[in-house]
């Protein structure tokens, strides 16, 4: 049985091929091998539930992200821009990010359950916050929120 996601992905490389649309195509199938390999990984086969298929596809669009930095650094403005191209189809298949409010509010209601103070408490911190996240925001953003909180 296939996971909800992982059909929209197939069913989505299919209408992608029959519009000629290259970066989509190209995309997809590039997220589906990335999931098979995902699922044949490991002493047995088995099938990705949706929360995986996020995972590895949240795992891929940080490689377009840091490619396309590498090739913004490196002065390969075309390949960097393809990258950022691949980002944005898989930003489509991945939960919304949270906004800056929305991220303030859940480091600080973390440092107050955990009564957490000063910068050492930023691993405990990023404990109690990392799962309420759960991908809804990339984990510099977040480490970057919990330092600036605890060092007020």
């Amino acid at each position: 049985m296939l996971t909800m996601l992982k059909e929209k992905l197939q069913a989505d490389l299919s209408v992608a091929m029959k519009a000629r649309d290259e970066v989509r195509t190209r995309t997809l199938r590039m997220a589906l091998t990335a999931l098979t390999n995902e699922e044949v990984s490991g002493k047995q086969a088995r099938e990705l539930s949706d929360d995986e298929v996020v995972k590895v596809l949240q795992r891929e669009a940080k490689k377009r992200r840091e490619a396309a930095e590498a090739f913004d650094g490196a002065g390969r403005t075309e390949q960097a821009e393809a990258e950022r191209a691949e980002g944005v189809v898989l930003e489509e298949y991945l939960p919304a990010q949270l906004s800056d409010e929305e991220l303030t509010a859940l480091v600080a209601d973390a440092i107050a359950e955990t009564g957490a103070a000063g910068p050492r408490a930023m691993g405990q911190v990023m404990k109690a916050v990392t799962p309420k996240v759960a991908g809804r925001a990339d984990g510099r953003r977040v480490s970057g929120e919990v330092k600036r909180q605890l060092a007020e």
